[in-house]
């Protein structure tokens, strides 16, 4: 590439040393034109295909704990591993989940199972960095959460609102920006319902923006003295957050806005309201929803606990997927439902299950995924994966081909070390039409 035309494009690099998506875009586009190699009908065909990749979203429902197959989307009944839970059917022949689940039974048609998911981390806080992630936890990396990597990379640019919102406590185990920067951390919302706290200036817009600027300057001598990285991370944060406050697409948090018979399909409990926010915003714009429901590390008293569980899981989750199916957004927003690891074959003296990375499930539903099917199985005491064991490397690079993401994108960590998206594997092309 010649000085000229680098010129012409004006990329800009990112702090992480990567190149913006609309900055290349933008330039690539306009030396074309000036080159007389791209027609104005291959630029709106790119703008096109650019504005369908803005459109995508992801609403993970992350089961902090570890949720149990047997219990939830791979029963086993009739075997002793099974224990007490039966299977019921669903409303795609040949396809039974746990009984704990009627009302996603109901909806399986929207929603595909992966009955044979495996890892190696049996550990909560690096099987959660894992499955946030693609990644291990290492001393000199801090890898991005997937939330932030899809902030990143599809984001709106007109978007006043974070990209990626997190509701709910618990773990939170590689679930920030990392590598990214602090303006690809999550915005938290420990519980939906409420608007969130400290999100109105104290003073009339003007005031506040002077004070802003009077806070830039007083930054700029501190910066100069060689805290340059410290001040433009603390300023981004500011401008972040100033942006999002005076919005008035703040609406989106408030649930105030829903009929009574959404609210009312969604249920009272705080994770139906999770999950109703989380549609709010998606419909929104922001890029990435995580609703977390922590409490499936069930050790003990499994069976009651993952039916007290799913009962506060099974009518929001179902909802969820009618509710974005009626509004057209299903087809553009990619659902997960999964959990850290699986839970043991067999069940202890306690009555319940312990640790089990070797084999669990987890459910996907949008963003192209094709409803109604199962992938992979265990065999008949769900021990051990006999059928198309898929790992969390080929988990991501599904996760990508959903949501139009380059896998093999790369951001540039702190060492100097390139760290692409997805570090190998292969999507599951069998849930794609």
């Amino acid at each position: 590439m010649t000085l000229h035309l680098r010129h012409q494009m004006d990329l800009s690099l990112s702090r992480q040393g990567t190149i913006g998506r609309r900055d290349f875009l933008r330039g690539i586009t306009a030396a074309s034109i000036a080159a007389g190699t791209l027609s104005w009908r291959d630029l709106v065909a790119l703008k096109a295909g650019e504005l369908r990749k803005q459109g995508m979203a992801c609403i993970l429902l992350w089961m902090q704990g570890g949720p149990s197959p047997f219990e939830t989307f791979s029963p086993k009944p009739g075997h002793a591993n099974g224990g007490e839970t039966k299977a019921i059917p669903t409303s795609v022949s040949g396809i039974e989940i746990s009984e704990n689940f009627p009302r996603v039974a109901k909806s399986i048609e929207h929603a595909a199972i992966i009955r044979s998911m495996t890892s190696k981390e049996g550990s909560h806080p690096r099987a959660s960095y894992l499955l946030h992630t693609g990644y291990l936890p290492t001393a000199s990396v801090k890898f991005p959460s997937f939330g932030s990597i899809v902030a990143q990379q599809i984001s709106h640019a007109d978007l006043e609102l974070p990209a990626f919102v997190r509701i709910g406590g618990g773990g939170r185990e590689g679930s920030g920006g990392g590598i990214l920067g602090v303006e690809y951390d999550p915005f938290i919302m420990p519980v939906a319902g409420k608007v969130p706290t400290n999100a109105t200036p104290t003073t009339e817009v003007p005031r506040y923006n002077r004070r802003l600027d009077l806070l830039s300057r007083l930054e700029a001598d501190y910066a100069a003295s060689g805290a340059k990285e410290e001040v433009s991370e603390h300023q981004k944060l500011y401008r972040k957050a100033s942006r999002m406050i005076l919005s008035s697409q703040m609406q989106a948090f408030d649930l105030d806005h829903e009929p009574a018979a959404i609210r009312e399909g969604y249920g009272s409990g705080q994770f139906g309201l999770s999950c109703l926010l989380a549609r709010r915003l998606v419909e929104t714009g922001i890029t990435c929803v995580e609703v977390v429901l922590n409490g499936w590390d069930t050790h003990a008293d499994n069976f009651n606990k993952v039916r007290e569980m799913a009962g506060q899981v099974d009518q929001p989750f179902a909802y969820l997927l009618w509710d974005l199916k009626q509004r057209g957004l299903l087809d553009t927003t990619l659902v997960v439902w999964m959990g850290e690891f699986g839970r043991t074959p067999k069940i202890n003296p306690r009555a319940g299950r312990d640790h089990y990375p070797k084999a669990f499930n987890i459910v996907l539903a949008g963003g192209g995924i094709r409803g109604g099917r199962v992938i992979g199985k265990t065999d008949e005491g769900g021990t051990e994966v006999t059928d198309r064991p898929v790992t969390v490397s080929d988990l991501f690079q599904t996760f990508c081909r959903s949501l139009k993401i380059d896998p093999k994108a790369e951001n540039i960590a702190p060492n100097g070390r390139p760290i692409k998206i997805v570090d190998g594997g292969k999507p599951v092309n069998e849930l794609f039409a």
